[in-house]
Protein backbone atom coordinates (compact mmCIF):
# COMPACT_ATOMS: atom_id res chain seq x y z
CA UNK A 1 0.00 0.00 0.00
CA UNK A 2 0.84 3.34 -0.56
CA UNK A 3 0.09 6.47 0.66
CA UNK A 4 0.51 10.07 -1.05
CA UNK A 5 0.24 12.40 1.62
CA UNK A 6 1.78 15.32 3.31
CA UNK A 7 1.08 14.30 6.72
CA UNK A 8 4.32 13.64 8.35
CA UNK A 9 5.01 9.63 9.51
CA UNK A 10 4.39 10.44 13.01
CA UNK A 11 0.91 11.48 12.22
CA UNK A 12 -0.31 8.62 10.16
CA UNK A 13 1.75 6.22 12.64
CA UNK A 14 1.42 7.31 16.29
CA UNK A 15 4.24 5.61 18.45
CA UNK A 16 2.76 4.77 21.81
CA UNK A 17 3.21 7.78 24.03
CA UNK A 18 4.35 5.56 26.80
CA UNK A 19 7.16 3.71 25.15
CA UNK A 20 8.92 7.16 24.45
CA UNK A 21 10.67 9.39 26.96
CA UNK A 22 11.07 12.03 25.08
CA UNK A 23 10.21 15.32 26.81
CA UNK A 24 9.30 18.99 25.10
CA UNK A 25 11.74 21.26 26.84
CA UNK A 26 13.49 24.60 26.13
CA UNK A 27 16.82 25.42 26.05
CA UNK A 28 18.10 29.25 25.77
CA UNK A 29 14.36 30.01 24.31
CA UNK A 30 14.86 26.84 21.73
CA UNK A 31 11.84 24.36 21.89
CA UNK A 32 13.50 20.81 21.72
CA UNK A 33 11.90 17.39 21.69
CA UNK A 34 15.13 15.68 24.47
CA UNK A 35 15.51 12.01 25.87
CA UNK A 36 16.46 12.30 29.55
CA UNK A 37 19.90 10.66 30.61
CA UNK A 38 20.67 10.77 34.11
CA UNK A 39 21.24 14.14 34.78
CA UNK A 40 20.92 15.70 31.35
CA UNK A 41 19.30 15.66 27.87
CA UNK A 42 19.65 14.04 24.34
CA UNK A 43 18.37 16.60 21.32
CA UNK A 44 15.91 14.46 19.31
CA UNK A 45 14.53 17.54 17.40
CA UNK A 46 14.55 21.01 17.24
CA UNK A 47 11.15 22.32 17.05
CA UNK A 48 11.73 26.33 16.10
CA UNK A 49 10.65 28.29 13.32
CA UNK A 50 13.96 29.92 13.69
CA UNK A 51 16.79 29.22 11.14
CA UNK A 52 19.43 30.37 13.17
CA UNK A 53 18.85 27.90 15.99
CA UNK A 54 19.43 24.74 13.34
CA UNK A 55 22.93 26.30 12.62
CA UNK A 56 23.51 26.48 16.44
CA UNK A 57 25.96 23.18 16.71
CA UNK A 58 24.73 23.16 20.69
CA UNK A 59 21.54 21.75 20.20
CA UNK A 60 22.15 19.74 16.85
CA UNK A 61 20.27 16.38 17.15
CA UNK A 62 22.39 13.94 18.87
CA UNK A 63 23.99 16.56 21.67
CA UNK A 64 24.15 16.12 24.69
CA UNK A 65 22.56 19.56 27.10
CA UNK A 66 21.72 19.99 30.97
CA UNK A 67 19.02 22.69 32.21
Amino acid sequence: MILYTIMPYEHIYPEDAQASNMELISWNGIPLFAEREDNRYKVVRILSTDPAHYLNQQVAPGQFISL
